[in-house]
C-alpha cells in the first residue's frame, strides 16, 4: 500500500507541474498539440488525486455496513479515473485535433522578450515537452518498479500477464497513465518540431488527435479491466488451484465439495469452501484442523485475508433414479 501511495505522489507531482507548464506553451505558441497535451495533464493530475481518495477511502477499518472493509474503494476510483481519461484528455485531445485538421491555420505569436532575452516562443514547447519527458520519466520508473517487483513476487511472466491478474490497480493505472503521458510528450514534440520546420499545421494537428484517440484506447482498455475486480474476480486459476490441492491433499479430508475465491481489495482475498471431512474426527478436533488449514492458506498465498470452511461430516450420497 505504502508503495502504491509513492508512486501516485510521484506522478501527481510530475503531472502537476507539467501541466502549467504545457499551457504555458500553448498561449505562447497556439500548439494544438500542446492543448492537446495540457488536457492530458490536467487530467492526469485530477486522477492522481482520485487515486489518492481511493487509498484513503480503502484503508479503513471494516463497519457493520462493511464487514469486509473498504479494500473496493480503489477498484472504483481507479474505474473512474479511466472514465475522466477517456472523457477529459482523450475526447478533448481528439476534439481539438480534428478542428485543427479541418480547419489548418499557421498563425503563431511573434517572438517575446523575457528577462531582456527575445526569442521565438516555439522553444518554449520544446522545453516544456522535454523537461516533461524527464518528469515523466522519474514518475514511470516509480510505477515499473512497483509492477516489476509484483511480477516477480507473482512469478507473472510480464507486463501483459500482469495487467490481466494484478489486484493493485493503483499502481496498474498510474503506470498506465505515465507510459501514455511519456508517449504523448514524444509525440507532441514530433508534431510541434515537423509543422515548425515545414511550416504546415497538419504535422501539429496530427499530433493531437493520435494523442486523443491514444488515450480513449488506454482508457477502454483500463476500464475494462477495473471492471473485473469490480464485479467479484477470483484469483488467478495456477493460484486458486494451488490452494484447492493443498486442501484436498490434507489427510482429514475426503472431498473439496465447492471452492470459491474472490478480492474484496487489492491482495486480499476472501476463500470459502465446502469440505468434506473425516466423520471419526470430534468437535475439537475438527475446530484445531480447520483452524491449521486457514493458517497454512494465508502461509500459502499472502493475498489471502479471510478462510471460511463450511465442514461436511458425511459424504453425500447420490438419489436414486429409479
Amino acid at each position: 500500500m505504502a508503495e502504491s501511495k509513492s508512486v501516485v505522489l510521484a506522478a501527481l507531482f510530475a503531472n502537476g507541474a507539467i501541466a502549467v507548464l504545457k499551457f504555458a506553451g500553448f498561449l505562447l505558441t497556439g500548439s494544438a498539440a500542446m492543448l492537446s497535451e495540457t488536457y492530458h495533464s490536467i487530467s492526469d493530475t485530477g486522477n492522481q488525486v482520485f487515486l489518492l481518495i481511493g487509498i484513503r477511502y480503502g484503508k479503513r477499518e471494516p463497519t457493520r455496513g462493511h464487514p469486509f472493509g473498504y479494500g473496493k474503494a480503489q477498484f472504483f476510483y481507479s474505474f473512474l479515473v479511466s472514465v475522466l481519461l477517456f472523457g477529459i484528455a482523450g475526447w478533448e485531445s481528439a476534439k481539438h485535433g480534428y478542428q485543427a485538421l479541418t480547419n489548418p491555420h499557421t498563425e503563431h505569436l511573434g517572438d517575446v522578450t523575457l528577462l531582456g532575452l527575445t526569442f521565438d516562443p516555439v522553444f518554449v514547447n520544446y522545453a516544456v515537452l522535454i523537461g516533461a519527458i524527464l518528469f515523466e520519466s522519474y514518475a514511470f520508473k516509480k510505477a515499473y518498479d512497483a509492477m516489476s517487483a509484483e511480477i516477480r513476487r507473482r512469478d507473472w511472466s510480464g507486463f501483459r500477464e500482469a495487467f490481466r491478474k494484478t489486484s493493485d490497480v493503483t499502481t496498474l493505472t498510474a503506470l498506465t497513465e505515465d507510459t501514455i503521458a511519456l508517449s504523448g510528450a514524444g509525440i507532441a514534440l514530433v508534431g510541434v518540431y515537423l509543422s515548425r520546420v515545414t511550416g504546415n499545421p497538419m504535422y501539429d494537428a496530427v499530433a493531437a488527435l493520435l494523442i486523443g484517440l491514444m488515450l480513449m484506447g488506454f482508457a477502454v482498455a483500463l476500464a475494462w479491466e477495473n471492471k473485473r475486480l469490480l464485479l467479484g474476480e477470483s484469483l488467478p486459476r495456477n493460484e486458486e488451484d494451488e490452494l484447492r490441492a493443498m486442501l484436498a491433499g490434507r489427510e482429514e479430508v475426503t472431498d473439496v465439495v465447492d471452492f470459491r475465491t474472490v478480492y474484496f481489495g487489492p491482495d486480499r482475498v476472501i476463500v470459502g469452501a465446502d469440505v468434506a471431512f473425516d466423520p471419526s474426527l470430534d468437535t475439537g478436533e475438527m475446530d484445531d484442523r480447520i483452524t491449521d488449514i486457514e493458517d497454512e492458506m494465508v502461509t500459502l498465498n499472502e493475498q489471502v485475508k479471510k478462510v471460511y470452511l463450511e465442514p461436511e461430516l458425511r459424504e453425500t450420497v447420490p438419489e436414486s433414479t429409479t
